[in-house]
């Protein structure tokens, strides 16, 4: 079932919409949502945003080839099945008309589906049609256009995931609660993680980067950024001095993260238009309650 739904436009005859659907339990302890976004433009037509820091998508794309760079890299052509590891950096793309099918992997579904470290494919994108590691999904990009309607679509997603579940390897349960506890707005340091989590400083490091692709430094940085860029996106009236996440000592701290996260100043990205994410950002959190990605809290 649709729960958020974002729409922009017309403008300059571009039309953005993306419907969003929350997953079944049985996918809610490792997948946040699945989403379709749709743009409708004249051909040749080309539009562009940011995606925020976020955990792993994987995204079947239908239509006129998208172009995307990850932390400033020069934008390529991005492949129809792509698979997205997690991110630390900004993710600029550009894209004409076309359909992108996507659902969001939280760490402990990135463990469970995907035998591979999420570490080795931080802030890069694959082939998933190429890579061995994510091929034997590929077949659903044709059978998602095949798909009646929309949500049986949502629902061929869904079950595909939740259909591997019995053989997929056992959860580890240190990565649920890592994940809780990073998104525990009251976490300020490593040491705090490892406390909570009642193991040593250097066996967090080594599940972080196993499971979520960063050092915990790195995250617990990338959480307190991403709570206060959600407050902007969810409210572009605020000031950026109003948006601060309690932790951040000034407005200077917060002006460094920004450009580490976002590659531009806090400034320049409230000027630039947010054709798709604007508007995907307040559907998102109609749907699940959070604006972004990474801040979505595991199931259970």
């Amino acid at each position: 079932m649709t729960v958020g739904e974002s729409a922009s436009g017309p403008a300059n005859g571009v039309r953005v919409a993306t419907r969003f659907f929350p997953v079944s339990a049985a996918l809610a302890p490792y997948c946040s949502i699945i989403y379709l976004t749709e743009v409708d433009a004249p051909p040749g037509t080309w539009i562009d945003d940011y995606l925020h820091p976020e955990w792993a998508n994987l995204r079947f794309i239908d239509g006129e080839p998208s172009r995307a760079g990850v932390g400033g890299e020069a934008p390529e052509a991005t492949p129809s099945f792509i698979v997205v590891g997690p991110t630390s950096k900004a993710t600029y793309f550009e894209v004409g008309p076309m359909r992108a099918w996507g659902i969001g992997f939280l760490p402990a579904g990135w463990a469970k589906f995907f035998a591979v470290p999420a570490e080795d494919f931080a802030d890069r994108f694959v082939d998933g049609a190429a890579h061995p590691a994510f091929a034997a999904h590929a077949p659903l990009a044709r059978r998602l256009r095949e798909a009646n309607d929309v949500e049986a679509a949502a629902r061929l997603l869904d079950e595909h995931f939740a259909g591997l579940i019995a053989d997929a390897p056992r959860d580890d349960p240190a990565i649920f609660a890592a994940h809780a506890a990073l998104v525990d707005d009251d976490l300020t340091s490593v040491s705090d993680l490892s406390g909570t989590l009642g193991i040593s400083e250097r066996s967090v490091e080594r599940l972080s980067r196993r499971a979520f692709g960063f050092p915990p430094k790195l995250l617990l940085r990338r959480q307190r950024f991403l709570r206060s860029l959600a407050r902007f996106m969810l409210d572009p009236s605020m000031s950026w001095i109003e948006t601060l996440d309690y932790h951040y000592y000034d407005q200077a701290q917060f002006t460094r993260d920004f450009k580490r996260f976002m590659g531009m100043s806090p400034r320049a990205y409230a000027a630039r238009p947010k054709p798709i994410l604007a508007a995907a950002a307040r559907g998102r959190a109609a749907a699940i309650g959070e604006a972004v990605q990474g801040l979505h809290k595991p199931a259970g």
